[in-house]
């Protein structure tokens, strides 16, 4: 059940990435977004594996939380942290500041 969420997640945030590069740049900017995301998600899923294989059997911590699953939830937790610094430092090199909300002003 959780690799079907966390593909699940992933399914949405490429459908995400895609409409936001295709709105901002184009076609080819989306595609190559997709792209740079199943590329980060496939080596990202490969070594997140390798090392749990390192520590943890094959039947991990129970039905819902086997190694794959596990390995699945690291590659989700270390993708949000790399996606939240990159997208952060990308607003922040291209000027986009978000608006503070004042009370009285």
């Amino acid at each position: 059940m959780i690799p079907l969420l966390v593909f699940y997640f992933h399914t949405v945030a490429a459908v995400y990435i895609f409409t936001q590069q295709y709105q901002e740049e184009g076609f080819g900017a989306g595609v190559l977004a997709v792209g740079f995301m199943a590329l980060i998600f496939s080596i990202g899923w490969s070594i997140s594996t390798f090392l749990l294989k390192l520590v943890i059997s094959p039947k991990g911590f129970g039905f819902f939380f086997d190694r794959d699953a596990l390995s699945l939830l690291l590659l989700a937790i270390c993708e949000g942290g790399f996606y939240y610094a990159f997208l952060s430092r990308r607003d922040f090199q291209s000027g986009k500041k978000k608006k503070a909300t004042s009370g009285g002003n």
